[in-house]
């Protein structure tokens, strides 16, 4: 049977999800990772996608839209930009990762446009 580690998924809003794992599936800039107890110390740049968290009598399946991902004494953390977690398997998480991502853009849309507003305004 695998050891569990400490995984925590969290975003700028929330901690969307913590608890043991025996493995964890994630997307990165450089490919898909696997994790498991004791796994050397990694920094990496998290893809928009899924991740895959197995707690042995389950598997939690997490859209994420960019962020990092820290494994470090066996604890790992995906620090994301945009989590949530979703009913289904990894297609459905890139589906609403995709959305995620695609919130993202608008909400930096509207933000550039109101500073352009008040800049106008201003002079």
């Amino acid at each position: 049977m695998p050891s569990p580690f400490q995984v925590d998924v969290v975003s700028p809003e929330a901690v969307v999800w913590s608890g043991e794992a025996e493995l964890v599936i994630a997307r990165t800039t450089e490919g898909d990772i696997g994790i498991m107890a004791e796994h050397e110390p990694t920094m990496a740049v998290l893809a928009t996608g899924s991740a895959s968290i197995q707690t042995g009598s389950e598997t939690v399946t997490v859209a994420v839209h960019g962020g990092f991902l820290q494994i470090y004494r066996n604890q790992v953390t995906l620090l994301s930009d945009r989590a949530e977690i979703v009913e289904g398997d990894a297609e459905v998480a890139r589906a609403k990762a995709d959305l995620l991502r695609e919130a993202e853009e608008a909400d930096t849309a509207e933000e550039a446009d109101a500073a352009e507003e008040a800049d106008a305004q201003s002079e």
